[in-house]
């Protein structure tokens, strides 16, 4: 059967919105005119709620890696000791980045699928018998759709430590609250292209006033990630040290006003409800769940594990019968587990399509009738928030 409409549920990037998009098309403007300025001004105020700081946030044009790897060199410096919390993949990342700037890496290695509890990080930062420049953590753990107790982790580490709390927020700020001061995040990153409905291109920093004076006293070599000539570009003239992407900070205003109009409350709310509907499916379809909690399950991105390895043939059906697009799991997990991603211009309709294409696969790969149950099950979960 033909399907001429290509369906994306991967964690990053994710759908675009047509509103976004012909915004991102509208006629380029000089990146140093008045209107950049006043458009650029708008976005990095008007994400202020979105990443829950009182500060403009940095804009840069770059991948979510080059946001992570800002928060690394503009505050540690070689020989630096730093602890890494590693739930999957991308904690992995944060602590590889630390050890090319020449810092001296504690990694606090969690079994992947878990959160990192409060009482593990304070028994760990207990044994690092050195000063501890900064403490890294990940929000959602792409990799494995781990949610980690941030705020908790930002108050055994300002109780423990007087270490920074640098957080990646990247797979999922944009569909979760967050606080930074309440939190106590001195540095929050995160990307375009996941939950902020954007394509790949802009990184975004969120600062403290204690990140930016680490930030100012920063010793590290680096020029294009130079977080200092960001803040003082935008303080003194609103604009960019380097030239932008124009076109995306268009997109990213037009993703202001539809988060505006929703509502960010809405907006979080939104995506728990996929998340709880979403599982609620895959488990009436008897397919085993990766993060086995429902409090550690990430509300942007859901792992399965099916117990007879059939991860990639399940992805592989979904792409070849429905011209649907999931993930596959990484590293470790590569062929392990498969990963549906259910954010930013995603609706529990949307929910409804995937669950059911999924009972399509599990029919054709293990014969078994279950049309309906996953479908089903997720309305029930649905219709209690309606």
């Amino acid at each position: 059967m033909l399907f001429c409409k290509d369906s994306l549920f991967t964690p990053g990037p994710t759908p675009i919105p047509e509103r976004v998009q012909k915004a991102m098309s509208q006629p380029m403007v000089a990146h140093r005119s008045k209107v950049f300025s006043k458009n650029l001004e708008e976005v990095a105020t008007r994400l202020q709620p979105v990443f829950g700081t009182k500060e403009p946030v940095i804009i840069v044009a770059g991948s979510g890696t080059s946001a992570l790897e800002s928060a690394v060199c503009n505050v540690i410096n070689e020989g630096d000791h730093v602890v890494v919390v590693v739930t999957g993949v991308f904690g992995e990342r944060f602590a590889s980045i630390c050890e090319a700037y020449g810092a001296e890496v504690h990694r606090l290695n969690i079994t992947w699928g878990k959160t990192c509890q409060p009482e593990e990080l304070e028994d760990y930062l207990k044994t690092v018998n050195q000063p501890i420049k900064a403490v890294f953590a990940t929000y959602c753990e792409t990799s494995t759709a781990v949610l980690n107790p941030i705020k908790e982790l930002g108050e055994v580490t300002k109780r423990i430590s007087d270490a920074l709390f640098i957080v990646d927020g990247v797979s999922c700020i944009g569909g979760v609250p967050v606080n930074m001061e309440e939190y106590q995040i001195d540095i929050l990153v995160s990307g375009s292209q996941k939950a902020l409905m954007l394509p790949p291109g802009l990184a975004f920093i969120a600062v403290n006033q204690r990140g930016k004076e680490a930030i100012k006293n920063g010793t590290s070599k680096r020029f294009y990630l130079d977080l200092n000539r960001y803040i003082q570009s935008y303080d003194e003239q609103t604009t960019t040290p380097f030239t932008p992407p124009v076109s995306l900070i268009y997109g990213a205003n037009e993703v202001c006003q539809m988060i505006e109009e929703e509502g960010f409350e809405q907006v979080i709310k939104r995506h728990a409800v996929m998340r709880d509907m979403t599982r609620a499916g895959v488990q009436a379809l008897e397919l085993p769940l990766f993060v086995e909690k429902d409090a550690d399950a990430s509300p942007t991105v859901t792992s399965i594990r099916p117990e007879d390895g059939q991860a990639n043939a399940i992805k592989n059906y979904l792409q070849e019968h429905f011209s649907m697009t999931i993930a596959s799991g990484q590293k470790q997990l590569k062929g392990e587990i498969f990963r549906i991603g259910h954010m930013g211009y995603c609706t529990p309709f949307d929910v409804i399509q995937y669950l059911t294409a999924l009972e399509f696969a599990v029919n054709a790969l293990y014969e078994k009738d279950v049309f309906g149950l996953a479908v089903k099950t997720a309305q029930e979960v649905w219709k209690k928030h309606v």
